[in-house]
């Protein structure tokens, strides 16, 4: 058995989906769209030039979402995904995870965002392990608007993998070879630390660290 590992934003959806639910909670009405913009933006900004303090941000999205009550935040992320992420999923990327699953290989989708926003794009994907950053909840699973555990960006997303796979009497070194996909520079740590590592629609920094590793590079979508 392989293991094939996926980030999730820019690597198998064309967009930043914490970004756009930001963007989708200002067209609802939910948040000041002045104020709440300029920050969602700032944050992206930050993160593309890889200075965002993951926990920061984490904060802030997982603080805005504390203010409505779990089954608005259902409401809306059900709107969201039909809105938003739906027609943005792509054959090239579903085809890509679908052809790890079928050599049998143990696949996970790795991501910095949280798992209120993403896991049910994972489960479109067809994906059972999501290792995102964990929002605190209530008994009656209301979020807090805290963060538990560290953030799943950066080296944080090896210290994660690496718990996972212990907690199954495992490690990266007990796969022939083990993959992962990713946009992104924040992901070198983990790009560093697999086999195969695979630089997936990368930005400019990580597609010029690629070719000076000699890492593959793949292009799912131009935009």
């Amino acid at each position: 058995m392989n293991l094939a590992l996926f980030d999730l934003d820019h690597t198998l959806i064309p967009l930043d989906s914490d970004y756009e639910w930001g963007q989708f909670l200002v067209r609802v009405g939910a948040v000041d769209p002045d104020e709440f913009a300029k920050r969602n933006a700032a944050f992206y900004a930050q993160y593309e030039a890889g200075t965002l303090d993951p926990v920061e941000y984490l904060e802030f999205a997982l603080g805005t979402l504390a203010q409505f009550p779990r089954k608005q935040l259902d409401a809306w992320r059900r709107q969201f995904m039909e809105e938003v992420i739906l027609p943005d999923i792509r054959p090239a990327a579903t085809d890509l995870v679908k052809q790890h699953q079928r050599a049998g290989d143990k696949v996970a989708i790795i991501t910095a965002t949280n798992r209120f926003v993403t896991e049910p794009i994972a489960e479109v994907f067809g994906v059972e392990t999501l290792i995102a950053a964990e929002p605190e909840t209530t008994a009656e699973g209301e979020i807090t608007g805290k963060l538990v555990g560290i953030p799943t960006s950066g080296p944080g997303k090896v210290v994660h993998t690496n718990e996972w796979l212990a907690s199954q009497g495992k490690s990266l070194g007990s796969f022939g070879r083990s993959y992962f996909y990713s946009d992104s520079q924040n992901d070198i740590p983990l790009l560093s630390a697999v086999t195969h590592p695979v630089a997936t629609n990368p930005n400019a920094l990580l597609k010029a660290h690629a070719q000076a590793q000699g890492w593959p590079i793949l292009t799912l979508f131009d935009d």
